[in-house]
């Protein structure tokens, strides 16, 4: 194989894992939050679940479709410690700014994928600056919950 096909694939990877853990999270934080200010947050989350479970979905297709394999859950490694549900299921701030670092990760590897992909592989590319904008897009709405909580 092409070793830059497999550089792609390998940051594929990477991406569909992180989707992967993405989901866990917000589903754990999507029930565990308490209190009447977090009914919003919680149903951000729970929507939020069905669009990164799909990236995920898609990004295992494009695995496949140029020559990998989808790793199964044991080679899977959990990284996103500021996604992990607060002692305090009140701290919604917590949970934005986990929220925001996760998209702030997700952005920064889609990026990554499209400059590899330049001149490579356009339909990766393609998805990839697809489900960036998707990213941007959810980490926009977390800043404006932020910056609510936040106010004096």
């Amino acid at each position: 194989m092409d070793p830059k096909i497999q550089q792609i694939i390998d940051e594929l990877v990477v991406a569909y894992f992180m989707e992967l853990e993405t989901v866990m999270s917000y589903v754990a934080n999507s029930v565990n939050l308490d209190g009447v200010r977090a009914e919003e947050i919680k149903k951000s989350l729970a929507a939020d679940v069905v669009a990164e479970l799909g990236h995920a979905q898609q990004l295992a297709n494009r695995i496949k479709t140029i020559g990998g394999r989808v790793p199964g859950s044991q080679v899977f490694k959990a990284q996103q410690s500021s996604l992990q549900p607060p002692a305090d299921s009140t701290d919604l701030v917590a949970v934005i700014k986990g929220v925001i670092e996760a998209e702030d990760g997700a952005c920064a590897q889609y990026s990554k994928i499209i400059k590899l992909c330049d001149g490579v592989d356009y339909v990766t590319q393609d998805l990839c600056i697809t489900l960036l904008a998707d990213e941007e897009q959810h980490r926009r709405e977390f800043r404006g919950f932020l910056m609510e909580y936040e106010k004096p």
